[in-house]
């Protein structure tokens, strides 16, 4: 049980740490408000990736079979939520004040993610072919496997998005507001290209 719980952590670690929509806003939340709103928003995604883990690791067919039916209008939401947050952070100015102050809740910063990465159905399929290759499936013997494993992926994932925003937050004191201004552009643009590229792909 103990060698699934880590292997697990290695897991979560290596699903989180690639760069892509969901690190990019976390870096500019962290930058623009604070740690605790990267954080968390970090921690919405952890919460997404354990819960695709779980349906995939308790073989929950009827859950997953629901979801890649909906690939297109999970994937058409995901890509235009993402373009909407790009464009709203593009022409957000920085706050200057209390991070309440953007009208940001630290709700909003989980839940925004949190729904972002389970619009993503792909990540189950990837949890399914990790699980497969691992001999984690529907059967009943394998739960006990597969509840350390699940909790291992969130810890990991957990415990990259709490080590990158520690670090990004090392920074925020230093940067001033023309230099936040000009992280907003790019990292909302970065996002808008990630939000045009997934719409993209629902014509092929």
């Amino acid at each position: 049980m103990l060698f699934a719980l880590w292997k697990g952590i290695v897991l979560g670690l290596s699903i989180a740490a690639p760069v892509g929509p969901i690190g990019i806003l976390c870096i500019r939340r962290t930058i623009a408000l604070s740690r605790v709103h990267g954080f968390l928003s970090g921690l919405g995604a952890a919460t997404a990736d354990a819960l695709y883990g779980f349906a995939a690791g308790f073989g929950l067919t009827l859950v997953m079979n629901m979801l890649l039916e909906q690939k297109l209008w999970l994937q058409a939401i995901g890509g235009i939520f993402l373009c909407y947050l790009g464009v709203r952070t593009i022409f957000s100015n920085p706050a200057s004040g209390p991070a309440k102050a953007s009208g940001d809740t630290l709700f909003g910063s989980y839940f925004s993610t949190f729904l972002l990465t389970i619009a993503n159905p792909m990540t189950v399929l990837s949890f399914l072919g990790i699980f497969a290759g691992i001999g984690i499936g529907s059967a009943g013997e394998s739960v006990n496997s597969a509840v350390p494993l699940v909790a291992g992926v969130f810890l990991g994932s957990a415990l990259w998005w709490f080590a990158l925003c520690f670090t990004v937050g090392l920074f925020r004191e230093r940067l001033n507001i023309p230099t936040m201004k000009w992280i907003n552009r790019i990292s909302g643009t970065i996002v808008v290209l990630f939000g045009i590229v997934s719409l993209i792909g629902l014509l092929r």
